[in-house]
């Protein structure tokens, strides 16, 4: 008990001089990805701390005080505090993990240091897929992975070089790929986002609003990210008849649109024709909508559509996920309507807009529903209006300035006037936002649909027909609607950087992209509770928790015999001699570097444990005899009685 104690009060084996690259390594390869999501001061301390642990290391200078970092940590702390507001979530842990990360390499004197920084390493893995799971986070997750695990090997084998290092990180990595693959296919799939606080699991996601202001549209068509794909079980509908139903809009005060009470009961749908059938991948966008094609007939089981037949799921989408859906192109919508719902739209605010309340009067006491809304499309069609994504600034009377002053404007501007003009004139109508078209892919078949190609329209309600589509951006830029935006913007307008005729060259190289990313998407993250249902039937299995369980504990049981059996079978591999070697090593409790020769170790052990070295020396002999003398092979049953000679290990 005396000599533990004495033992345990030595201090803690330092770094050597070759080993704080590895951490270097470490700490650049799992922090580097954060830098495009963090702000950018984090970043800047990061890299500073980074250089500065690196500078000192190579001058071979004495690392800072920890006086010193202390200071440090806590004003790295109170600037994330004021940055998010909290330590809590999924952007302060990040930023907190980042920070420690950083400081961490100030203080890196002992081993147990490296062990603090390579857990940190591990732990930021994990956090990259918080930003994103595309196909280059997974491979960058992939190398640094290696690197990681090459670095504790490095921590814990000694001076090796750095190739047998990364060549045995690479050897473990293939070792665990079948469990890792059984854990994919069984481990039971959860719904919802990775990150699971309520309070940001929906954080940067871009997408439409249940608002509507001018410009908002605008400004997210510039943003060329996807929405959805979609494919059909047919052939691809025409794009002017592509119509991605989102929130409708129903409530209006003089200068933005907001989505309004719900009245009525279900929807009531009068569909001519057949039903097309598609599948539709929709990103997570935070909201409860689903964008169906218009007008929706088969939703999905956890889906209902609302008395103004927009699709809603029982939560919000958290995570990208597949929807089976049908629509009808030509239909009827509630052709019977409440008394409530035609008043709430009729209601506009008083005393706003009053040169478009005039227009609309004059048309109200000489003409018919129908009629007044062929004269509001004559006038957006003959009138000299543009399309544009550059309009001007728009005051308190934003319809009346835009039909007579301005007339510059983009979907918005055109869906929000024409319903004004129409409520004006005693027609009930609202404003619909959702998509239009979409671009086929050609690797892959799917309807893209990016958001922008975001949209807004106008519905109007006409007695014995119901609910009626009138996009007024058709009579102002029909080739909006037929072609897509590109091809309805004047010259010089600001569109997407991969919408640009200056980019056809790179086009083709995009969607190859996309369609090999769709994939993975579809393939490797699309693995969802449904697809592994399916896997069971397939194999004749139930379903259920307890079958997965069942599997996963046999299958990973089969998988460490598996490996345990290929240990077993390296081990026999191993020379006789080696493995004599190394069972009086353990005989006799010395510890032997990889580096240190037979030798050597002898050398040594004269000088720190005679008596170790005495009862050492017959086997040393013996196995440099066996290992490098001509006739080696016939003193191995020497070697074998000299470690058979040591007995059992001396408990100290």
């Amino acid at each position: 008990m005396k000599r533990w104690f004495k033992r345990s009060a030595l201090p803690p084996p330092a770094l050597s001089r070759s080993e704080p690259p590895w951490l270097f390594a470490v700490a650049l390869a799992t922090t580097l990805p954060h830098a495009f999501t963090q702000p950018f001061w984090l970043t800047a301390w990061a890299g500073l701390c980074w250089v500065w642990a690196l500078i000192l290391w190579r001058n071979d200078r004495r690392l800072p005080a920890r006086w010193l970092l202390l200071p440090l940590a806590l004003a790295g702390a109170l600037a994330i505090r004021i940055e998010f507001g909290s330590f809590f979530g999924r952007e302060p842990g990040v930023a907190v993990l980042v920070l420690f990360m950083a400081l961490k390499l100030l203080e890196m004197r002992q081993r147990r240091d490296a062990v603090v920084v390579i857990m940190l390493g591990y732990f930021l893995l994990l956090t990259h897929y918080f930003e994103a799971q595309d196909i280059p986070t997974a491979l960058w997750m992939l190398f640094a992975l290696w690197l990681v695990s090459a670095a504790l090997l490095r921590l814990h084998a000694g001076a090796l070089a750095v190739r047998p290092v990364l060549t045995q990180s690479a050897r473990l990595l293939a070792q665990a790929l079948p469990l890792m693959l059984i854990f994919y296919l069984f481990f039971p799939r959860i719904p919802g986002p990775l990150w699971g606080l309520p309070q940001d699991a929906f954080s940067a996601r871009t997408g439409l609003s249940e608002s509507m202001a001018p410009g908002s549209i605008g400004q997210l068509v510039q943003n060329g990210a996807i929405a959805f794909r979609v494919r059909f079980d047919g052939p691809v509908p025409p794009k002017n008849r592509l119509y991605w139903r989102g929130p409708v809009l129903t409530a209006f005060d003089g200068q933005r649109w907001q989505s309004g009470p719900v009245t009525g009961g279900k929807p009531v749908i009068d569909a001519a024709g057949e039903d097309i059938a598609y599948e539709m991948t929709l990103e997570a966008h935070g909201q409860r909508w689903l964008l169906a094609l218009d007008a929706p007939r088969q939703l999905p089981a956890d889906a209902r559509a609302d008395a103004r037949l927009t699709v809603l799921l029982a939560r919000p989408l958290e995570s990208r996920q597949r929807f089976r859906l049908s629509a009808a192109l030509d239909y009827r919508f509630n052709e019977e309507e409440t008394a409530t719902s035609r008043a709430l739209n009729l209601a506009l605010p008083a005393g706003f807009n009053p040169r478009t309340v005039a227009l609309a009067e004059t048309w109200r006491n000489t003409r018919t529903p129908e009629q007044i809304v062929a004269a509001a499309l004559t006038h957006f069609r003959t009138e000299a209006f543009y399309y544009t994504l550059q309009p001007p600034l728009l005051g308190r009377d934003s319809v009346d300035e835009f039909l007579f002053v301005s007339r510059r404007g983009f979907c918005e501007h055109y869906a929000a006037a024409f319903v004004v003009l129409m409520r004006a004139a005693g027609i009930p109508a609202r404003v619909v936002t959702g998509y239009q078209g979409g671009e086929i892919n050609p690797h892959d078949g799917f309807l893209v649909v990016r958001q922008s190609d975001a949209h807004a329209w106008a519905e109007v309600w006409l007695a014995g027909r119901g609910w009626v589509r009138v996009d007024p951006t058709a009579a102002v830029a029909p080739e909006r609607i037929e072609r897509g935006l590109a091809s309805a913007l004047p010259a010089g307008e600001p569109l997407p950087f991969f919408m640009r005729a200056s980019n056809d060259w790179l086009r083709p190289l995009l969607q190859r992209w996309e369609a090999l990313n769709n994939a993975w998407q579809q393939q490797v993250l699309g693995y969802d509770q449904l697809r592994q249902q399916a896997l069971l039937q397939r194999l004749g299995l139930p379903g259920g928790w307890q079958t997965l369980a069942w599997l996963l504990a046999g299958l990973s049981t089969l998988g460490l015999v598996l490996l345990t059996t290929l240990l077993l079978y390296q081990k026999r591999r191993t020379p006789p001699e080696i493995r004599l070697w190394q069972h009086a090593l353990r005989r006799t409790g010395v510890h032997c570097a990889p580096a240190e020769s037979p030798l050597a170790l002898a050398a040594r052990l004269a000088r720190e444990n005679p008596e170790t070295a005495q009862r050492l020396a017959p086997v040393i002999e013996s196995f440099v005899l066996v290992r490098y003398a001509p006739d080696g092979r016939e003193h191995l049953a020497t070697l074998r009685a000299a470690v058979a000679a040591l007995g059992r290990r001396r408990t100290p």
